[in-house]
């Protein structure tokens, strides 16, 4: 043991260690020596220095060779500082009388290695006691102590939960510690994704110091708690011909790779992966569908609507019907919400469903009844009826005189479906009329007109010919001398129209004028009569005051 109060020297490992001789050079000094103390007492000298003919000895000792160096002033210096120069050296100043001694003590520090996590567990299991891994700090002097942390925080030991077991190993040639400790460890779910690390505290020539290790995180193995299942689609509403996936997890560690899927109208679950593919699905695919592990132990379900439209149009196709003739239409529509419907005609939207109670011949043409889902994008059905009026031949012939008077103009006005072919022949003569122009054929009417001068009476014949029927209809035209009645040319549906609200224009103010005349005149009949009534009142009136007149004076001739 070292006594306490004596000059000590700190030195680190492999440095140089210097070493002061701390007395006082005396008079008549003759030479200065060094020497260390054995443990057993006994002194070992390993350094002279003369003070007369400045020469210096080193004695032969192997621990020292080529490592010490003596000043002038006897300071004594050792290269390389070991492990085994922590010793008492002693400094010996010698006169011809006397011989002084000043001890020093050599203190040797060596910082240790970073300390590594070596042998870790591949992976941690929950509620496991098991190896983590070791901590090994390496060639320290003094010899260390290691701590362990998680998360920055000291791991205490705790029965079957922490257990720490802390070895030193010294290496003999050298002296330094070698420190490893090892970690038992008992892992929970939280320690997912911890910090596990290691301290080593040890001390250096100027005091305490420390050391950490790079942290490291396990891969914490845990049973899973809970089953989800999940519906990937690339839309939230789901419509027929989708493909739906189904995606079963666990919230385990490693996740569960295999799972039973239920679905609708299958009594036992199908074995998959976590991924179960359904294609170009159809509305019984509605329903509640089941995820669970293969042992059944856990569970997780959802529902899945599949959204369909359906669209029935009566009748369909195309369609042939008789002018006049009745054709109820009808569009259903089956869909799993409500759906918006509408009509197009001929690329035109209708304002309202088309119904048909006498066919017309505007009537014929392409119909469409288009539906839509509401809020389900792509669900679109439409169904098209082609109606197709047929007509026989109508024939209305007119005729006019031109106003040069030099010509008239012939009419033959047609109506039918298909379009008839249009003929015009002289009658008697059987000589056909081939230079007729033809208007426009719209909605299944059209005019053929003629221009002629004739020198004589004649009689046209017009022939309207379709599939379906050939009308013959014949008209007695005068000569060109003879004017003809003028007889209104047909004109177009819109002409007509307006034809007909200024005839009923005209007619309306002249039978309100009628009307306006025929009170006025009873009115005045009334007052005429009533003035005469009146009249003969008063003539008769008047007559009886003349008889009373007449009576009197007879009475009073009578009297005398």
């Amino acid at each position: 043991p070292l006594a306490l109060g004596l000059y000590t020297v700190n030195a680190v490992y492999g440095d140089t260690i210097t070493m002061p001789c701390r007395l006082e050079v005396p008079d008549g000094l003759m030479f200065g020596k060094w020497k260390y103390e054995m443990p057993n007492g006994s002194p070992v000298f390993i350094a002279f220095r003369s003070s007369t003919k400045k020469n210096v000895q080193y004695d032969d000792v192997p621990d020292y060779k080529d490592r010490l160096s003596l000043s002038e002033n006897y300071t004594l210096s050792i290269k390389n500082a070991r492990i085994s120069d922590e010793k008492r050296f002693v400094c010996m100043l010698v006169t011809e009388d006397d011989v002084s001694e000043e001890p020093t003590i050599v203190k040797v520090f060596k910082q240790p290695s970073q300390p590594e996590i070596l042998h870790q567990a591949d992976f941690l299991e929950t509620e496991k006691l098991q190896m983590l891994g070791e901590c090994v700090a390496r060639d320290s002097y003094p010899e260390g102590n290691v701590t362990w942390y998680r998360n920055g925080r000291v791991l205490q030991p705790v029965e079957e939960v922490v257990v720490i077991n802390l070895q030193k190993i010294v290496d003999k040639s050298t002296g330094l510690f070698t420190m490893t400790s090892s970690l038992q460890y008992m892992p929970t779910k939280e320690d997912a994704n911890a910090k596990f690390s290691c301290i080593v505290t040890y001390y250096g020539p100027s005091g305490q110091k420390t050391i950490q290790s790079e942290p490291v995180v396990f891969d914490v193995h845990y049973p899973t708690e809970k089953v989800t299942i999940q519906v990937l689609t690339q839309s939230s509403i789901i419509k027929e011909g989708d493909n739906i996936t189904l995606k079963c997890s666990g919230n385990g560690n490693p996740p569960p790779q295999e799972f039973l899927f239920y679905i609708p109208g299958e009594t036992e679950g199908i074995r998959s992966s976590d991924m179960y593919v359904m294609t170009d699905v159809r509305r019984n695919a509605t329903g509640e569908y089941k995820c669970s592990l293969t042992d059944k132990s856990m569970m997780d379900s959802t529902t899945i609507t599949v959204h369909y439209l359906d669209l029935q149009l009566t009748p369909s196709g195309e369609v042939t019907k008789q002018i006049g003739e009745a054709l109820p239409v009808s569009c259903t529509i089956s869909s799993s919400r409500n759906a918006t419907v509408f009509w197009i005609k001929d690329n035109i939207r209708m304002q309202t469903s088309p119904s048909f109670s006498s066919l017309q011949y505007q009537d014929a043409g392409n119909y469409i009844c288009e539906t839509t889902l509401q809020e389900v994008e792509g669900l679109k059905k439409r169904k098209t009826l082609k109606l197709i009026v047929e007509g026989k031949p109508q024939i209305k012939m007119t005729k006019k005189t031109n106003t040069n008077k030099m010509s008239k103009t012939i009419v033959c006005h047609v109506e039918g479906f298909p379009k008839p072919a249009v003929q015009w022949t002289v009658t008697g003569s059987g000589s056909i009329i081939n230079k007729a122009k033809e208007t426009k054929y719209v909605n299944g009417k059209f005019s053929s007109k003629i221009v002629i001068a004739p020198e004589e009476n004649v009689t046209l014949t017009c022939i309207a010919e379709n599939q379906l029927e050939r009308t013959v209809t014949s008209l007695n035209v005068s000569a060109i001398s003879i004017p003809e009645y003028d007889e209104p040319e047909d004109r177009n549906d819109d002409n007509s129209e307006k034809v007909n609200d200024q005839a009923k224009l005209i007619v309306g103010i002249v039978v309100g004028l009628l009307l306006a005349a025929l009170v006025a005149g009873v009115v005045y009949w009334l007052y005429v009569k009533k003035s005469k009534t009146a009249s003969k009142h008063v003539d008769k009136d008047l007559g009886n005051i003349e008889e009373n007149k007449k009576l009197e004076e007879n009475n009073h001739k009578s009297e005398t």
